[in-house]
């Protein structure tokens, strides 16, 4: 049995600190929750009507895809839900994912609605188990497989403190998870922005001339082979006994572009095109693909990376943009497929567009500075997001 003294958070806000250890309470016992049904699809006139239809992707949404009639509403197990109440994805992908309902409407099966009893607060209990989600997963669902149930749900418990402790904290975290929004959304806006002017600053399929253009430049763009500008310099492989815990070189992977945590060292001295140093265009080929300028120390890179050097026809940031507006048509031609092979010949006889030098600079420094703004907002989103984390973690028994 866990002491009473015990459940007592690391960090509370000042006007709570004398206050009493939280108490222990199963969710059952202190809300009410109820799943919904969905009714008959064979059914047209259960459909279409003005009552929005919540499925468990939509939980934190403000609309839906699918509405239902008063009278689908009647004959089937569908619920009403409003404002404020807690939805828990109970089924599938989603299960464990959670959120306020910011929409009146019906829920299907896969929801539980969940309403606080007076003195508990819907907020805290939202983000308690948006917190222990993956506790929750890791219990109930061994290995992703099966699904949750509003018995399991109702079964856990969770230690509250006094009413107006729960508000604060309740309130603290909306207004951080408010502020985490805005950032995304300014992530999303910027990404769709670069999106946008990559489709319009360079030629459409069949077009030698791009749509929008800077000042002072027209004619058509040249076409080349990227082979014929750019050199792709395969890395080494390496067996395992060659990858040393520590050593004078760093051995750049492609995983290493996305974390630092996890380096592995070399002290082999290599010929220089094994090599990447800071302002090097590397091109990742293996899982995961696409151009990177490298920012970091002297590193050998891997196999799975190629160094590009560029003839003095083709302007790096220019390179960068056009690899990248590649990579997004080869995403956009695999029809969601993750099994994307790209080859160095394959690279080669890619056949590009390039105008006069000094047009590649102006392109090449415009989406540097966009490219480096979606960096800002990016470090700013996971920054907050951290936080956040940190909180949950010290704010909650």
């Amino acid at each position: 049995m866990m002491k009473q003294t015990s459940l007592v958070p690391k960090r509370r806000f000042r006007e709570f600190q004398d206050n009493s250890a939280w108490e222990q309470r199963k969710l059952g016992s202190v809300t009410n929750s109820y799943s919904g049904g969905t009714p008959s699809v064979g059914n047209y006139e259960y459909y279409d009507g003005e009552i929005p239809f919540i499925r468990s992707a939509e939980i934190n949404n403000d609309s839906t895809e699918l509405f239902i009639s008063e009278s689908g509403l009647k004959n089937s197990s569908a619920k009403l839900v409003e404002v404020g109440d807690i939805l828990y994805a109970l089924y599938g992908a989603t299960s464990g994912e959670v959120g306020i309902s910011r929409i009146n409407g019906a829920i299907n099966q896969a929801i539980l609605a969940i309403q606080p009893y007076k003195g508990y607060d819907s907020q805290f209990i939202m983000q308690w188990l948006r917190k222990q989600k993956q506790k929750i997963i890791n219990k109930y669902l061994q290995g992703g497989q099966g699904n949750l149930s509003g018995l399991i749900v109702k079964d856990i418990e969770i230690e509250f403190p006094r009413f107006d402790e729960q508000v604060e904290i309740g309130s603290f975290f909306k207004e951080l998870d408010h502020l985490i929004t805005l950032h995304q959304r300014k992530l999303d806006k910027t990404k769709a922005l670069k999106s946008a002017y990559l489709s319009e600053m360079f030629p459409a399929e069949g077009e030698s001339e791009p749509k929008r253009r800077f000042a002072g430049f027209t004619g058509a763009w040249e076409q080349r082979k990227l082979g014929e500008i750019a050199t792709f310099i395969n890395g080494r492989a390496y067996s395992q006994n060659e990858l040393l815990s520590d050593g004078k070189y760093k051995v750049l992977r492609v995983g290493n572009f996305y974390t630092n945590s996890s380096w592995y060292y070399s002290d082999m001295e290599l010929g220089e095109k094994y090599y990447a140093e800071a302002g090097d265009l590397l091109y990742t080929w293996s899982a995961t693909f696409g151009p990177h300028i490298w920012h970091g120390d002297k590193v050998i890179y891997h196999y799975h990376i190629w160094k590009i050097e560029l003839s003095g026809l083709f302007n790096k940031q220019f390179a960068v943009q056009v690899l990248e507006y590649d990579k997004v048509k080869i995403m956009s031609d695999s029809n969601g497929s993750t099994m994307i092979h790209i080859t160095k010949k394959g690279m080669e006889e890619k056949e590009v567009f390039l105008p006069s030098v000094a047009e590649q600079e102006r392109i090449g420094l415009f989406f540097d500075n966009l490219d480096h703004l979606i960096t800002l907002h990016q470090r700013k989103l996971e920054k907050l997001q951290n936080i956040k984390k940190a909180y949950l973690n010290e704010m909650f028994v």
